[in-house]
């Protein structure tokens, strides 16, 4: 599916969740509740960790982050994998970015379900 055609559904089905008055536990965020990392894409590629903390931290304390980058060159890929100490802050973010414009781009902000450091970052002090 289109990107951006995924940013309008996941904002009608906030909005329709809104409008019907439904608690959390009913929400769709709820079938993540478990995970507390969000993914970002669609970031300007030239936007550092520095600058998407700045951005996402507004939404609750930022744990761990995974800015992607191309191995050979060290440049940015345009997305990345955020997680928050509070797994609340991921609705907010999920809610209030997707859609957004960040740096003259509209980011897409999505829940992860299963995320899975790779074996250079487990043990390696990507914690924040």
């Amino acid at each position: 599916m289109n990107p951006l055609t995924q940013i309008k559904n996941t904002i009608k089905a906030t909005a329709r969740e809104h409008d019907l008055g439904l608690g959390e536990d009913a929400s769709w965020h709820a079938r993540f509740k478990h995970s507390a990392y969000i993914f970002a894409g669609g970031l300007d590629f030239a936007l550092t960790e520095g600058d998407i903390l700045a951005v996402f931290a507004q939404y609750g304390e930022i744990v761990d982050i995974n800015l992607a980058r191309d191995k050979a060159t060290g440049k940015t890929k345009g997305f990345a994998f955020l997680a928050y100490d509070d797994q609340r802050s991921t609705v907010l973010a999920v809610d209030n970015l997707n859609g957004a414009t960040v740096a003259g781009r509209k980011v897409r902000v999505e829940h992860v379900d299963n995320y899975k450091k790779r074996k250079a970052q487990v043990g390696a002090g990507t914690h924040l």
